[in-house]
């Protein structure tokens, strides 16, 4: 484990997460994803995919009434318009094959390394790297098993769940 540092420059403050990115794949890793991550000075990203799963991971639209079953069971929503994970330092992005179809087994997932001072996770959760490994654990069991809502934006394209309507507005 590395650490939590608090950075100040005037009256800025920053909160700058020093993860482990050997820990952060072998977490991804247990639940079943092949994971290639990039670290740079701001963010850690990992690409993710889990080869040989039947079904889409579960991003599902959350603006179509037919997915209310996954609406009302999930723990994290994504801003379509941002592809921000609510209350999290996360983004995803769906991967794409080479005709720009999204993939219905890979994200991709943005880790946000500096963040403000005041920022908190929900249930007003300390800020620590503890926090954001298990927050990451269960984010990633809840794409696999649980579901994800996509909120609105074209952003993110969701994977699960009812999408005949989505090929309607594209």
């Amino acid at each position: 484990m590395k650490g939590v540092q608090l950075i100040e420059a005037g009256n800025h403050k920053i909160v700058l997460l020093e993860l482990d990115v050997n820990f952060v794949v072998s977490l991804a890793r247990q639940l079943g994803f092949e994971c290639k991550a990039e670290d740079t000075r701001r963010n850690l990203f990992l690409d993710l995919s889990v080869n040989g799963r039947q079904t889409p991971l579960l991003l599902f639209d959350a603006t179509d009434p037919g997915n209310l079953g996954w609406f009302s069971r999930c723990q994290f929503y994504v801003d379509g318009s941002t592809s921000a994970v609510m209350q999290t330092p996360f983004y995803i992005a769906n991967q794409r094959d080479r005709s720009g179809r999204a993939l219905p087994n890979a994200i991709r997932v943005q880790i946000v390394k500096e963040l403000p001072s005041g920022f908190r996770l929900p249930g007003k959760q300390a800020l620590t790297e503890q926090v954001i490994y298990a927050v990451l654990f269960n984010f990633l069991n809840s794409v696999l098993s649980v579901g994800v809502a996509v909120c609105g934006g074209r952003l993110v394209k969701p994977l699960a769940g009812r999408t005949e309507s989505l090929s309607l507005r594209e």
